[in-house]
């Protein structure tokens, strides 16, 4: 099928991985907001375009915001635990990550005051010894995936901080479902790396989902391109 899609600007429509050539087609869509549901999106702008072998990649941010899981940061109060723990916290090369008062107590009330406590005393003694990254370890998916506001994203979640999505692969299970049983992989995606937070099946390769999106085709600022139709590209 001849696919309405374009490439993002600087933005590759192909990409070469270890599972061969793969199309990578953003669909452009409205504002996501937390009164949208994921099935009506994808009936709206992507279900139609779908053929065999295709698979669905959709932003872990939208399908947080539909989960009510962000929130502006003038309604999050950060306790004096996650003002005291964001000091410590690394800074990665992209977005806030955990490293803000407000993503922080995102965690706390995500991941329980008493794990965060134990993943910050491991990782003071850790980084006595110049190991980094230990903090994120121990909190796991739900602490990685926590992000605040950044100039570059489109209004108004420049002014949100965002948790996790809940239960991401069941999530992926039931929209895979939904369009009749095309491969759906929610994914976490920067300039620097992809992360596949949750997928329809077991044995779909994670390292599928980080090569065919390693260099983020969805955009990092307003391209309004929150899915990617993923199609492999048969020699003619």
């Amino acid at each position: 099928m001849e696919m309405p899609f374009a490439p993002n600007v600087d933005k590759p429509l192909t990409i070469e991985t270890d599972f061969g050539t793969l199309a990578r087609y953003p669909v452009k869509t409205h504002v996501i907001m937390k009164e949208d549901e994921p099935e009506e999106v994808l009936d709206k702008y992507v279900r139609e375009y779908l053929v065999e072998g295709d698979t669905v990649f959709i932003s872990e941010k939208i399908i947080a915001i539909m989960q009510g899981r962000a929130f502006p940061v003038s309604e999050i109060k950060p306790s004096r635990l996650a003002k005291f723990l964001c000091k410590f916290v690394y800074k990665p090369d992209y977005g806030i990550g955990i490293g803000s008062p407000v993503t922080m107590e995102l965690c706390v009330r995500e991941v329980g005051r008493v794990k965060i406590l134990f993943a910050a005393f491991i990782a003071g003694i850790c980084k006595l010894f110049g190991k980094r990254g230990v903090f994120y370890n121990i909190c796991g998916m739900k602490a990685r995936a926590i992000d605040g506001p950044c100039d570059y994203t489109l209004p108004p979640y420049n002014t949100y901080a965002k948790m996790a999505p809940d239960k991401p692969h069941e999530v992926a299970a039931r929209l895979s479902k939904h369009l009749g049983g095309y491969d759906v992989i929610i994914i976490d995606a920067n300039d620097i790396a992809a992360t596949v937070l949750g997928k329809n099946r077991k044995d779909l390769p994670d390292l599928f989902g980080e090569q065919a999106l390693s260099d983020n085709p969805s955009g990092q600022s307003d391209e309004q391109t929150p899915i990617i139709i993923v199609r492999p590209v048969t020699e003619k």
